[in-house]
């Protein structure tokens, strides 16, 4: 099974997200991520056997992170894989410290993890997009307090990816 974690926006945010990845995708091309998938991933697995599930779920529960109130104030585009995303101009340390935290925790188990990468937050708004040269327009403000993270199941389909949250863990 293909695993991450991540965390989610609250649904007026994650409509917000969905109803501007629609217009952009309409204005550059490219397919707009479904409001139900929008996600802010923190560390992905990939694919784990079954019975690695509950020493993933135990790493998830060893960790002690604040919440923290995410801010998205900026649109970018990756022109080597093709999407626009929206992110924000400073990171909290607690979202860096959450990260660091899950990310080592794996490690130390010996779980798969991306902790090779380097973590840009960022949520995915449009993939493939057909604009090589997009001019992004200005990002009003969206806030959310984070209280909690969740691991994900992830399931490829011709519609795309469908997620699953397999559990939840709170935010101090």
């Amino acid at each position: 099974m293909r695993l991450f974690f991540a965390i989610w926006p609250p649904a007026p945010v994650a409509l917000s997200l969905a109803r501007l990845a629609d217009t952009l995708a309409q204005r550059f091309g490219g397919r707009a991520t479904r409001r139900e998938t929008i996600h802010l991933t923190l560390a992905f697995l990939g694919d784990v056997e079954e019975e690695q599930l509950p020493a993933v779920l135990d790493v998830a529960r060893e960790v002690t992170a604040k919440s923290f109130e995410m801010t998205f104030d900026r649109l970018g585009f990756w022109r080597h894989n093709r999407l626009i995303w929206a992110g924000g101009a400073s990171v909290p340390p607690e979202l860096q410290t959450l990260v660091v935290a899950l990310r080592e925790r794996l490690l130390a188990a010996s779980l798969p993890c991306d902790a090779s990468q380097s973590f840009v937050p960022h949520l995915t708004l449009v993939r493939k997009v057909g604009d090589s040269h997009p001019v992004l327009p200005q990002l009003s403000s969206m806030n959310w307090a984070c209280d909690r993270f969740v691991l994900v199941r992830s399931q490829l389909g011709a519609g795309g990816a469908g997620y699953a949250i397999v559990a939840e863990f709170p935010l101090a």
